[in-house]
Order: structure tokens, then sequence, then C-alpha cells
């Protein structure tokens, strides 16, 4: 049973991110459209505010996860319980934590925004911080039941769910907007739908699983043996908030709703660029982790950091190249007019993620080894780095600068100082693997060129002249990388599930 919920769940898992990347893709010029820039904006840059007192959560989420799973394992029942009951009191005090720092940013919007801001924006600005505020303070004590089900290896559930809420959410927000109703109702439709997913999640785990939850004594060690094991999942929290979402905060309080409409499209599409190199590795996890437990050789792990980066990157090459050729017209055309500066920013976030996506394996190796620690303090003093670099290049060049500051930090840490850790401490080849990506980027930086070249001919704005420019980009693409790119183990996985279609 447990082994369908897994196969399901992944299965799930994959529809959930195809119907996200579909949504963002169709739902989100529609919503530019009705907003209009200056509204975008402001419902980003609210939503980027509130988001970061996500970071409170500390790691905790993982740990429940860890932590039940083992007390299962030992059939500790009521220790379970007792678990339970401890972080359900843990999460509800951190929950009034974070209503309390959003009433404090709800008082304060006027002194954060009063010189980029009309009144009514500033009015509109607290309503949706208030909304998302008390949002926030009702997920965090009924998230342990999402973490309960995910340690009980329920995946099916809710990831049906979550389907389900994709789907009524972006349809009650398009006959919304349909309407004329503007950010503050997609705010509360996004309340209201993560209220019931929450509760759904409480009464699967209640009456499906009989879970129960025990206020008892305060386990004060095992608190601190989870906090220890948390912390460092924590500091990453931290970075991730600080790498993507203080360009909007500092945009917001430098440059207006406008720069922040702009710079949210480009990290819109970032999000969907990261997404299809983590369920890449998300897939070979498995096996890495194996290999790590088995103590396989360091040659051995090596060799298969190499393999599946260079599976990783004909994937990125094809979205990275695609991009920069037609990336300027499918804005123009995606999102409209004004967000021609997107294209800009878009291509310094998917030129500088490059290197760390198609390297992620490295930290499932470094997670297998517990050896986080290097990697989570190095990219906590880069995002600080990255956040000063945004507040100054942000006032001089505004949305672009902050870009700049963002793809440079990801340079210096991933590009340099994680390859240097990689091959010096980990043992890992790095020379052998950037001698396999520098003969694979041939063909795509070659067709890239002269993709470039046809912009003199060809105008991509024009939806059927950029249809037909994909479609012939694409299958050069695989007829090339295929032909003279691949090895015989990445046409395997990469060609066998079009193979498999063709002859259906």
């Amino acid at each position: 049973m447990a082994i369908n919920q897994i196969k399901a769940g992944a299965v799930l898992n994959y529809v959930i991110i195809g119907l996200n990347t579909l949504v963002g893709l169709l739902y989100t010029p529609f919503m530019l459209r009705c907003l209009g820039q200056n509204e975008y904006g402001l419902y980003s840059l609210v939503a980027s505010v509130v988001a970061y007192l996500t970071i409170l959560d500390f790691g905790f989420g993982n740990a429940i996860v860890r932590y039940t799973a083992k007390f299962r394992a030992e059939g500790k029942t009521h220790e379970q319980w007792e678990l339970f009951g401890m972080f359900l009191f843990v999460y509800s005090v951190i929950g009034l934590i974070a209503f309390a720092g959003g009433m404090g940013l709800y008082f304060n919007v006027d002194a954060l925004f009063d010189r980029t801001m009309t009144s009514e924006d500033l009015v509109q600005a607290r309503t949706m911080m208030l909304f998302l505020t008390v949002n926030l303070a009702f997920t965090f004590p009924m998230s342990i039941f999402g973490s309960i089900l995910t340690a009980y290896e329920k995946f099916v559930f809710p990831r049906i769910v979550n389907i389900v809420r994709i789907l009524l959410s972006t349809a009650v927000m398009i006959a919304l907007l349909t309407v004329g109703y503007k950010a503050v109702a997609l705010v509360v439709v996004q309340t209201v739908f993560n209220v019931l997913t929450l509760v759904l999640n409480y009464i699967y785990a209640k009456h499906k699983l009989k879970i129960k939850i025990v206020f008892a004594r305060f386990n004060v060690p095992l608190l601190k043996e989870i906090s220890v094991y948390s912390f460092w999942i924590f500091l990453n929290s931290i970075m991730d908030k600080i790498y993507w979402g203080t360009g909007q905060f500092v945009l917001g309080s430098i440059s207006g709703t406008v720069a922040v409409a702009v710079f949210s499209v480009a990290i819109l599409l970032e999000n969907m660029y990261m997404t299809f190199s983590t369920s890449i590795c998300n897939v070979l996890l498995p096996r890495i982790t194996g290999m790590v437990a088995s103590n396989s050789s360091f040659k051995s792990i090596s060799d298969l950091f190499i393999r599946t980066g260079r599976i990783q990157a004909i994937v990125m090459w094809a979205i990275l190249a695609g991009f920069v050729v037609f990336g300027k017209g499918f804005i123009s055309l995606w999102a409209g007019e004004g967000y021609a500066l997107s294209y800009a920013i878009t291509v310094i976030f998917f030129a500088t993620l490059f290197i760390p996506l198609i390297q992620n394996t490295g930290i499932a190796i470094l997670q297998a080894r517990n050896q986080m620690k290097f990697r989570s303090l190095l990219y906590l003093g880069i995002s600080v780095v990255s956040l000063a670099m945004q507040i100054v290049l942000g006032k001089r060049y505004g949305a672009l600068g902050c870009a700049a500051a963002i793809g440079g930090a990801l340079l210096l840490g991933q590009g340099l100082i994680m390859n240097i850790y990689y091959a010096r401490r980990q043992h890992i080849d790095i020379a052998c693997f950037w001698r396999q990506i520098g003969r694979l980027s041939v063909i795509p930086m070659l067709l890239m060129g002269v993709g470039m070249v046809s912009w003199r001919f060809f105008d991509y704005a024009d939806v059927y002249v950029l249809v037909s420019g994909i479609a012939v980009f694409a299958i050069l693409f695989v007829f090339l990388m295929g032909r003279f790119g691949m090895n015989d183990y990445e046409k395997e996985i990469v060609l066998y599930p079009v193979k498999k279609i063709v002859k259906r």
C-alpha cells in the first residue's frame, strides 16, 4: 500500500508541476491585463513582504516528518501523539508571532512605501497585508497535519486536494477578474482556499489516520535535538527568501509598483525554470542516497554527479538557449506592453542559475553525508552580500540592478566557491565535469547564435512566427543533440519516452 502511495504520489506530483506551469503560462497574462501593471506590482509586492514571515517555520516542518517516521518505525505511538501536541503548541506560538509581525507591517505600510505609492495603493496594500497575515497565522499551527500525512506516506489525498485547489481557485479568480474585481479579491480567494485545504488535511489525519494530539510534558531535550536538525534547513530558507524575495521589497521602496511588476514577471519565469531541474533531480535521488549510504567509492559518486549533471544540462540548455532566442517575443505576447525589461532580467536569472541547477545532485550528496553546514553558511553569507548589492544597484539601475546583484551572488557562491568545495572536500572531479559540460554546450551555443542572427529576418513578436520558430528550434535541438551531443545513456534516458510515443 505504501509503495502504491509513493508511486501514485510521484505521478500526481508531476501533474501538479504541469498544472502550475500551465496556469503560469495561460492564467498569468490574463491576470496581468486585468490588473494592469501598477495593480500587479502592488499585489506582488505585498505577497513578497508577507512571505518573509514564512521563515518562522524554522525548518520544523521537515523535522515533524522525520521524527514522526522515526517514532512509527520504533512503534512509539504515544510519543507521536506527544510530538504532535508539542509542535501544535510551538506552531501556535509561531503563528501568534507571525500575526504580530504582520500587524507591525500593516501599521507601517505608509512609512515603508509612501514615497512610491498613492493613497489608494496604500489602502489596498494594508487590506491585502491583513488578509495574508491572518492566512499565515492560521497556516502555521494547521500545517503540522500536512507534515503528518507525509510522514505516514499518505501522498495521494493531499496531492488530489492540491490539484483540485489549483483548478478551482484559478477558475474563481478568472471569474472575479472578468467581472472587474482586482488584487484584493485574489488575496481573499487564496486565503479561503488555503484555509479549506488545511482543514481537509486535519479532517483526514483525525478521522482516517486516527491521529491524536496529546498535550503532556514539554519534551525539552527532544525539542533541542530537533532544533539542531532543523537549523541548517532554516538557514537555507533564509537564503532563499533573501535571494528571491528581497528584490520586490527593495524595488517597492525605491522605484514603485511598476518596477516590482516587471521584476515579478521574471521571478515567475525563474520559478518555472528551476522546477524542471529539481524534478529531474528528484527522480534520481533514491539512487544517489543509496550509493552514499552504502559507502560507494568517491569515484562512483563523482561519476554519478557528472552523469546526472549532463542530463540536467541538456534540459537546461534547451530552455536557456530557446528563451534567449524567443524570450523577447514571448514576453511581448505573454505579458503585454511595459514588460520588455523582464526579458533581460529573466536572461540574467536563467544564465546564472544554469550552474547550480545542473549541479543540484551535489545537494543530495551533502544531505546523505550530513555535510550541509558549509553550504548553508556560505549561502547565508552570499545572500547578505546579495541584499546589500541589491540596495546599491537597485537605487541606480532599478530592476536590472537588483537582478545583476542576485546573479552575481549566484555566480560567486554556487558557480565558484561551491565548485572548489565539491572538488577539494567532496572529491568530485569538477575538472572532468566541466570538460563534459563544455563539449555538450557547443551545439546549444551554436543554435543560440544562429537564432539571435535570425532576429534580423523574423519578428518573433508575431504569434505564428514565434510558434514556428520554437518548433524549428526544438526539432533542430533534439536532432543535433541526439546525433552529436548525447551519449548512449543520455539517449536512452531523454529519447526513450519520445520513441515510445512515436511507436504508439
